[in-house]
């Protein structure tokens, strides 16, 4: 819910961004803005906000004009800035409802792809392989919804439009950051690079308020499934993001979990039939489009034998 107190802050900062497009214009006008500025920080916040309105408003572009030498001679139109500033105000009350209208920018890969988005504001997006995400961006936030897959984001700092990201039934909150999601039936894993994200359990829902949001620093993994705590480690973040190089890491990991991740990447599928080689350990860096190698390299590392049948290789004794 919005305070008595941000309101007041949107409906001066709505009369300062209209005033600023008033023929009347002086620089004392812009001496007082900036005193009303360093007033209160929720002042500058404020401003962001209805500047950002503003820009998107159907007359702003011929609003501009009004501040040009020659404008500022013109007859006083208070009637246009106090239209202005309402209308300001009102899409700053009603910005979000007015902006999940619009539809969605869905950015996708299939099995084997890869692909980088760059955003409005010059975030960027890396997707791994069969990966989706939704991005919806409003006036006072940037929402990101990673529908499945993978997805490793580059965060433009923007201390007034937080950068959120929504895996299942966690919601990660970072500003200038980055980190990469992983989002599967499994669960969801969150591995933060470079400056700070807090994690929000959705399932919350009203007690959310109660409930301390988890906070990661550069190198800690988060991981969390539907059916156990969140945990927190350190892992190899080379390893971790290896993908984007086009390269899957394995230290120590069971063959059953380096199979299963190798698979993701397409390619010729690989199976192991006998349960007891699942427990078998692999180390090493795999290129992510080649599994005939992958499947040749274990096979060779524990005496085993790779046996192709049709577009399925298969590790058996």
């Amino acid at each position: 819910m919005v305070s008595r107190r941000e309101r007041s802050a949107d409906a001066e900062a709505a009369a300062w961004v209209a005033r600023l497009q008033s023929p009347s214009r002086t620089e004392a006008t812009e001496g007082a803005l900036r005193a009303w500025l360093c007033a209160d920080p929720a002042h500058e916040d404020a401003f962001e906000r209805a500047n950002e309105i503003w820009s998107i408003l159907p007359g702003a572009a011929a609003s501009r004009g009004l501040s040009t030498p020659a404008a500022r001679h013109a007859p006083k139109r208070d009637h246009r800035v106090l239209a202005l500033a309402a209308s300001i105000l009102l899409l700053l009350s009603v910005g979000v409802a007015w902006w999940v209208q619009r539809a969605p920018d869905a950015y996708s890969t299939r099995v084997g792809e890869q692909t980088v988005a760059t955003l409005d504001d010059g975030s960027r997006i890396a997707l791994n392989t069969d990966t989706k995400v939704e991005v919806r961006y409003a006036p006072n936030v940037r929402r990101i919804r990673l529908d499945h897959g993978e997805a490793f984001f580059e965060v433009a700092h923007n201390r007034v439009r937080p950068f959120i990201v929504e895996a299942g039934n966690k919601q990660v909150r970072a500003l200038g950051t980055s980190f990469s999601v992983r989002y599967a039936p499994e669960g969801v894993v969150v591995t933060l690079v470079t400056g700070k994200v807090s994690i929000t359990d959705l399932r919350a829902g009203r007690r959310a308020e109660a409930i301390k949001p988890t906070v990661l620093t550069p190198g800690e993994r988060l991981t969390a499934g539907p059916d156990h705590p969140a945990t927190i480690d350190r892992p190899a973040i080379e390893a971790v993001t290896a993908w984007r190089r086009g390269q899957a890491v394995f230290s120590d990991t069971p063959l059953s979990a380096a199979v299963a991740e190798m698979n993701r990447y397409g390619g010729q599928h690989v199976a192991i039939e006998d349960p007891r080689l699942a427990s078998l350990r692999v180390s090493g860096v795999f290129a992510t489009n080649d599994t005939g190698e992958f499947a040749q390299a274990v096979a060779a590392l524990h005496s085993l034998r790779v046996v192709q049948s049709g577009d399925q290789l298969r590790i058996v004794r």
